[in-house]
C-alpha cells in the first residue's frame, strides 16, 4: 500500500511537470496554445504525518498567473492552516491528524485584487499509514506541484514528454533532485537522515555517491554527509537559519572506476525557520514630538522593532502595543500605535504643552503575529514631546506707560515696555514684536525688542524739535513673531498707551544755507567785500546774541565780522594756491550764542575761483639730452602754464636774440599750439651743458610772456643713443665745481699725511740725539735731569765749566785730525771712521750706553760722539755762565786735560785728544 502510494505520487508529479514544460514549449515555440490563469491542478493528494507542529509547512500550490494582475491566497472554512502570499500553506498551531478524521480536505482559494475573479483548488491531507516521521516538503512558488519528503526517492530513467503536434515519445531525463527542508535547532540525534538519493542505474552496478558544495566539503565543511554506498543524506548538527538559511549542494554518482554515471545536479536544502529569536527595537529610547493642541488621530512618529526570524512566517511578524503612558493627563490614553507598522498617533483632543511639556510611552513589540501565549516579545521607551503653538497671544502688564527726552537726541530709549506670554520662551511665539498704530505720524520712534527680555524698547530715531512738539501719545499693539494659532484672537491687553514729554535744550545757532557756495575771480585785493554768511537760534523763545569767528582757513584769505558775519578778504586769492582743489577754497566758520551752557554751530563757505592770466608759460621738459652727433638732430618741447584755458594755450614759442649763437646752432619750429621742435643747425657739438633761452607767450586776453631757460645736456652715447655713464653721472648734477672740491679734499688729506709722517721722523731723529751713553762704571742716571727751560741743571752738577771751550772759537791749529762736531758736516775727507749701528728705540738704556761704549772703546780713531753736546747759544746774562767761557785760553797749551783722566775711560780718552802732543 506504501510502495503504491509513492508511486501515484510520483506520477501525478510526472504528469504536471510534462504538461507544465509541453506548455511552455508550445506557447514558446509554437504560440498555439494561450496562458490559462488558475491553479495548476484542481486537486492534491498528500501524505502527512499524524503530528504537525505549529508552523510547519505542509505543502505548496501552484498557480499560473500569466504575467497579470496580483492574486492574493486564502484558506477559508478553516482556522488550522493559513497561506502567504508566495502560495505555502502552513499549520497555524499544533495538530494531530489521529485525532481527525483519516482525510482532511483544505481548500485554497486565489482571488485578482482588481477583476475580484477567484479560482480554487482542493487538498486532500492522508495520514501516512506506516507513521513515518517524514514531514511534507515545501516547493518555492516556482514549482509546478507538491513533493513530499520522504526517506528514499526513486526517479526513472525514462520520461514521457508532448510532441509538437500532440502526439508523446520517451526520451532520456536528468538526475532530478526536489529542494529538502530541514528545521533549526533540531534536537534529535545526530547525524539525523534527510533523504536517500538513488540512481536509476544502480539495477546493473556498482554505484558511489558524493556531496560537493558549502556544508559539505567548503566552508562551512562537515555539516553534510552522505553514504557513499547507500546514498543517504544525512546532518550533523543543527542548523541556523539566521546564520545559513539555505545550502546549494552538488550530488556526484560514480561507478566504481570513478567514471561519470549521472551528470552534477544542484540540492538545495531550505532551512525551516524557528521561533527563536526575540524582537529587537532599534533604539532603546525613541524621541517623538507633537505639537499642542493636535487633533485626534495626527500622526506623531514610529517605532520599529526588527525580528531575526523568517519575515515569511509568524516566528518574523511582529506585533506593537502600548503598555503604559505617563503621565495619565487629561485622558491615560492619549496616544494609540498600529500593531503592525508601530506608527503613534494622538487618540485625544487636549495636547497642552504650557500643562503637559511631554509624555512617555511604554511600547512593546511581540511575534507569533502578537501571540501572548507563544510570542516573544520585548520593550522600548518613547518620549513624546508637546511642541508649543502660538496659543497665547502677548499681553501688556499695564494700560499706560510714560517717558521723556530731550529734543534733537536720537537713539535713546524713552520707555521700556513689558508684556508677558505664557508660550515657551525664547521662541517665536513667545518673541513679541511691537508696532505704533498712532501718534506718530512722522516716524520719530520704532520699538525695537529686547530678545532677552522680550520688553520693547521705545527709541528716538529722528531728532524732535521742542519748539514744534512738546509731547507725543503713542498707541502701542503687541504681537509675536509667529502667527496666532487658528481660533486665537488678540486680546485688550494686547494694546498700551504711551505718553512721551519732551524737554527742552539749548541748541546750536545753524547756517543757512550751509553750505553756501559764491563764485568770484581770483586776484581779489586785500579788503574786498565778499558775502555775508549768518545763523539763526533755533530757540525762538530765547533771546539770544549770536558771534562769529572763523574756525578754518587754511590759507588765511578771509576774515568775519563777529556782529553782522560780513565776509571779507585779507590778502590777494590765488586760484593755483596748492589749498585750492578743483578751483574749490572751503572755510568754515563757527556762530556761538550766549545761552546757558553756550551752543555754536559751523557752516562752510565753498568758494569757486575763477581764472584770470597771472601766471606766465614755462618751457617744458626743463631739461633734456642729447647725442655728440644726434640722429636724429631734435627735440620736441612743450609749455606748462598754471592758469586754465583760455588763459594758457595754445602758446607762441620764439628762441631769443642773445646769445648770438642761438640761434646760429639752433632753429624751433613750431608744430602746434602745444608744441614746438628745437632743432641741432650744426652735425655735432661737444659735451656739456647748454641753457637755450626759449620765450613762451599764452593766449590769455592780455598775453604774458616769459623767457625760460632749456637744459641741453650733450653727452657721448652708446651705439643705442644712450649717454654713457660718466655723463649721466654728471648729467644727474655732479658738475665741475664738485669734481673740483673733491680733488681739493684728496690733496689736502695728502699733505696731512705727509705732514704727520715728516713730524714722526723727526721726533725719532730728535730722540736718538737726547740717547746719552755713560760707562757702566759711572752710571749717573739719577743724576742728569731733561728741562723744558734751556740752560737750567748746571747748578745741579758739580763740574767745572770753566775747563770746557767754545769749539767754534778754538784756533786752527787746535783742531786734531779726527776731531769735529756732530752737527757739522766733515771738512776733511782724508779719513773715513767706521759707523756705530744704534738700536732708535732701545729698551734699556743701560744696555744702549754699555753697547755705545764697548763701541767707542774698540774704536781708538772714533770721535766722542756720546759726550759732545750742542747748545745754541741764547746770549749773556745766564746766571750759570756762558759756555764761552770755554774760550778762555787762545792756546791749547794753556789748557791743561790731565785731570780729565780721573772721570772715567771716556773723559781719559778726552784728555788724550786735547792734550796730548801732535801723535
Amino acid at each position: 500500500m506504501r510502495l503504491c502510494g509513492i508511486w501515484m505520487l510520483l506520477a501525478a508529479l510526472q504528469v504536471v511537470v510534462l504538461l507544465v514544460e509541453a506548455e511552455g514549449s508550445l506557447s514558446s515555440k509554437q504560440g498555439l496554445l494561450p496562458c490559462i490563469r488558475g491553479f495548476t491542478q484542481e486537486e492534491y493528494i498528500i501524505k502527512m504525518d499524524k503530528e504537525l507542529a505549529k508552523g510547519q509547512t505542509v505543502f505548496n500550490v501552484s498557480f499560473m498567473n500569466c504575467s497579470k494582475g496580483k492574486v492574493w491566497f486564502e484558506v477559508r472554512d478553516t482556522s488550522n492552516f493559513k497561506v502567504s502570499e508566495d502560495g505555502v500553506v502552513y499549520a497555524l498551531q499544533r495538530l494531530s491528524l489521529v485525532e481527525k478524521e483519516k482525510e482532511v480536505v483544505v481548500v485554497v482559494y486565489a482571488q485578482d485584487l482588481q477583476s475580484k475573479q477567484v479560482w480554487k483548488t482542493r487538498v486532500h491531507l492522508l495520514l501516512r499509514p506506516d507513521g513515518n516521521r517524514a514531514g511534507p516538503e515545501q516547493l518555492e512558488s516556482s514549482n509546478a506541484t507538491l513533493t513530499q519528503r520522504v526517506p528514499e526517492i526513486l526517479f526513472p530513467w525514462h520520461s514521457v514528454v508532448v510532441r509538437g503536434d500532440g502526439t508523446l515519445r520517451r526520451v532520456k531525463r536528468d538526475w532530478v533532485i526536489p529542494p529538502i527542508n530541514v528545521p533549526e535547532n533540531s534536537r534529535g540525534q545526530f547525524p539525523e537522515d534527510l533523504v536517500r538519493i538513488r540512481s536509476d542505474r544502480d539495477k546493473n552496478r556498482m554505484l558511489r555517491y558524493s556531496v560537493t558544495g558549502p556544508g559539505a566539503d567548503q566552508p562551512p565543511t562537515g555539516i553534510f554527509i552522505i553514504n557513499p554506498i547507500s546514498g543517504q543524506l544525512s546532518v550533523t548538527k543543527p542548523l541556523d537559519r539566521e546564520h545559513i538559511s539555505n545550502f546549494h549542494l552538488r550530488a556526484h554518482a560514480v561507478d566504481l572506476n570513478g567514471n561519470q554515471v549521472e551528470n552534477p545536479i544542484d540540492i538545495v536544502i531550505n532551512v525551516i525557520d524557528q521561533n527563536d529569536n526575540r524582537p529587537e527595537f532599534t533604539h532603546t529610547t525613541f524621541n517623538g514630538s507633537v505639537p499642542e493642541g493636535s487633533k485626534p488621530g495626527s500622526f506623531v512618529m514610529t517605532v520599529t522593532a526588527v525580528d531575526k526570524d523568517d519575515p515569511k512566517t509568524t516566528n518574523g511578524m511582529l506585533r506593537y502595543k502600548i503598555l503604559s503612558q505617563n503621565p495619565q493627563s487629561p485622558s491615560p490614553n492619549m496616544f494609540t500605535i498600529n500593531n503592525k507598522t508601530g506608527d503613534i498617533i494622538t487618540v485625544a483632543a487636549g495636547l497642552d504643552r504650557e500643562k503637559v511639556t511631554q509624555y512617555t510611552l511604554i511600547i512593546q513589540a511581540t511575534d507569533m503575529e502578537g501571540s501572548s501565549t507563544y510570542g516573544l516579545s520585548n520593550t522600548a521607551t518613547t518620549v513624546i514631546k508637546i511642541t508649543d503653538v502660538n496659543d497665547n497671544p502677548p499681553e501688556f502688564t499695564t494700560d499706560t506707560f510714560f517717558g521723556e527726552v530731550h529734543e534733537n537726541r536720537v537713539n535713546v530709549i524713552v520707555a521700556n515696555l513689558t508684556v508677558t506670554d505664557k508660550d515657551q520662551p525664547h521662541t517665536a511665539a513667545w518673541s513679541a514684536v511691537y508696532r505704533i498704530i498712532a501718534g506718530d505720524p512722522t516716524g520719530h520712534f520704532s520699538i525695537p525688542t529686547d530678545p532677552t527680555s522680550n520688553e520693547g524698547l521705545l527709541t528716538v530715531v529722528k531728532p524732535i524739535d521742542f519748539e514744534l512738539t512738546r509731547s507725543f501719545m503713542l498707541t502701542v499693539e503687541a504681537e509675536n513673531e509667529a502667527l496666532l494659532a487658528r481660533g486665537i484672537h488678540l486680546p485688550r491687553q494686547s494694546t498700551a498707551t504711551v505718553s512721551v514729554r519732551i524737554l527742552d535744550i539749548n541748541e546750536s545757532p545753524e547756517f543757512s544755507p550751509n553750505p553756501k557756495s559764491i563764485k568770484l575771480e581770483e586776484g581779489l585785493t586785500a579788503g574786498s567785500l565778499l558775502t555775508t554768511f549768518t545763523a539763526q537760534d533755533p530757540d525762538r523763545f530765547m533771546r539770544q546774541i549770536i558771534r562769529y569767528s572763523k574756525m578754518y582757513d587754511p590759507a588765511n584769505w578771509l576774515e568775519i565780522d563777529p556782529v553782522n558775519g560780513r565776509i571779507s578778504t585779507i590778502t590777494i586769492l590765488d586760484r593755483e594756491s596748492a589749498y585750492v582743489k578743483n578751483n574749490f577754497y572751503n572755510v568754515t566758520f563757527m556762530a556761538s550764542d550766549n545761552g546757558i551752557p553756550p551752543a555754536s554751530g559751523t557752516g562752510t563757505l565753498q568758494m569757486y575761483l575763477l581764472d584770470i592770466n597771472d601766471n606766465a608759460p614755462h618751457v617744458f621738459p626743463p631739461e633734456v639730452e642729447m647725442c655728440e652727433r644726434p640722429d636724429p638732430n631734435s627735440i620736441n618741447i612743450t609749455a606748462s602754464d598754471t592758469d586754465l584755458n583760455p588763459n594758457a594755450g595754445p602758446f607762441a614759442f620764439e628762441l631769443t636774440n642773445r646769445p648770438l649763437d642761438v640761434r646760429r646752432n639752433w632753429t624751433l619750429n613750431r608744430l602746434s599750439g602745444e608744441y614746438a621742435q628745437l632743432r641741432l643747425r650744426i652735425g655735432s657739438l661737444a659735451s656739456g651743458i647748454y641753457k637755450i633761452p626759449i620765450m613762451i607767450t599764452d593766449s590769455g586776453n592780455l598775453p604774458m610772456s616769459n623767457t625760460s631757460f632749456l637744459r641741453v645736456k650733450v653727452c657721448q652715447c652708446d651705439h643705442h643713443g644712450d649717454c654713457v655713464d660718466m655723463e649721466r653721472i654728471i648729467a644727474t648734477g655732479l658738475g665741475t665745481g664738485a669734481i673740483i672740491a673733491i680733488l681739493l679734499c684728496i690733496i689736502i688729506l695728502l699733505v696731512l699725511v705727509l705732514l704727520f709722517v715728516m713730524w714722526m721722523k723727526r721726533r725719532d731723529k730728535e730722540r736718538q740725539a737726547k740717547q746719552l751713553l755713560i760707562d757702566p762704571e759711572d752710571d749717573v742716571r739719577d743724576n742728569i735731569l731733561k728741562y723744558d727751560e734751556e740752560g737750567g741743571g748746571e747748578e745741579d752738577q758739580d763740574y767745572d765749566l770753566s775747563q770746557l771751550q767754545q769749539p767754534d772759537a778754538l784756533e786752527p791749529e787746535c783742531v786734531k785730525v779726527g776731531i769735529r762736531r756732530l752737527d757739522e758736516r766733515p771738512l776733511h775727507h782724508d779719513h773715513q771712521y767706521p759707523l756705530r749701528s744704534a738700536a732708535p728705540h732701545p729698551g734699556d738704556i743701560g744696555d744702549f750706553i754699555h753697547e755705545g761704549l764697548k763701541a767707542a772703546d774698540n774704536d781708538p780713531t772714533a770721535p766722542p760722539y756720546d759726550s759732545l753736546l750742542v747748545f745754541d747759544y741764547e746770549g749773556s746774562g745766564s746766571t750759570a755762565g756762558s759756555l764761552s767761557s770755554l774760550h778762555s785760553s787762545l792756546s791749547c797749551g794753556d789748557q791743561d786735560y790731565d785731570y780729565l783722566g780721573d772721570w772715567g775711560p771716556r773723559f781719559r780718552k778726552l784728555a788724550d785728544l786735547y792734550g796730548g802732543g801732535d801723535d
